[in-house]
């Protein structure tokens, strides 16, 4: 990775009003604020309250100037720069938003509790179609968004290279996971997703004809290792569990996993029989997520 990424990686404070970054992103006019901060003064109530009697702002709007205050990256829904599935992104407030903080909430004190040996975390499922690459990815933005520094792999190298993480956040084509495991790339193959400060992705890559050899093989160890010191958090994503070792080699390697499954779709005993498989393995099962997005 280029030497400007962990700077690139850290987020900053502000220190503006509510009312000066709105005018700022052009959503209130200086004459607006005026208007607002008259009738906040008048009223005893709130800025937004205020703003939202008048008809000025929205709570969209609220929400908007809150999040640059606090440091909280989310994208506005006519920003389209990554796909409408991160919902984690663009609708951080909804239910499935507070599910996904609640999910990393559990994981923080089940698994990312500072020890540098628990930094890695492989995202598995039995099944296509569970919602695997949609937890991993929303989840990797909740991280981020709490101001971890956060990198989200995609080690599913069966999928096609347009589809997965790399459609998810719209990367440009390029070097991937496949291409630093047969050493053909290195740690700049890692991107960073514009407009969402503290998280960088490394894409699946081309599909190789030996998935299952370059997972197999110590660089990918290697890759994890000299990841660790610069990110806080790594979810790596997978294949599904029931058609292929992938996910096992992978949990392997981080040693914790994170078992998704899919209302009315996933199977429970191809679900069992993972997780057993993963146990017996010597993989820390650190918990569950059952999706119905």
């Amino acid at each position: 990775m280029n030497a400007t990424t962990p700077a690139q990686l850290t987020t900053s404070g502000s220190s503006r009003s509510i009312g000066d970054i709105l005018v700022a992103s052009g959503r209130i006019s200086a004459d607006d604020l005026r208007q607002i901060l008259s009738r906040q003064r008048q009223d005893h109530v709130p800025f937004g309250e205020a703003a939202i009697a008048l008809h000025l702002l929205t709570k969209e709007d609220i929400n908007f100037a809150l999040s640059k205050q606090f440091d909280y990256a989310y994208l506005t829904p006519h920003d389209s720069s990554l796909s409408p599935s991160l919902v984690a992104a663009y609708t951080p407030f909804s239910r499935v938003g507070e599910n996904l903080r609640a999910v990393r909430s559990q994981l923080m004190l089940r698994w990312f509790n500072g020890d540098p040996m628990r930094k890695v975390l492989a995202v598995v499922s039995p099944g296509v179609k569970d919602g695997r690459s949609f937890i991993a990815a929303n989840l990797a933005i909740v991280f981020a968004q709490q101001g971890e520094r956060t990198l989200l792999i995609d080690a599913d190298l069966r999928a096609n290279p347009d589809s997965g993480q790399q459609s998810l956040f719209k990367l440009p084509r390029g070097n991937g996971l496949s291409g630093v495991l047969a050493e053909r790339a290195g740690l700049d193959a890692i991107q960073l997703v514009p407009g969402l400060p503290g998280l960088a992705v490394l894409a699946s890559g081309a599909m190789p004809p030996n998935p299952q050899e370059l997972l197999g093989r110590p660089t990918f160890g290697q890759l994890l290792l000299s990841v660790v010191d610069e990110f806080d958090v790594i979810l790596v994503d997978t294949p599904n569990g029931s058609h292929f070792a992938d996910a096992e080699i992978i949990a392997a390697r981080t040693g914790a996993a994170i078992m998704v499954g899919r209302v009315n779709k996933s199977s429970v005993p191809e679900t069992s029989l993972l997780a057993r498989r993963l146990q017996e393995g010597g993989v820390t099962l650190v918990g569950s997520v059952l999706n119905d997005f």
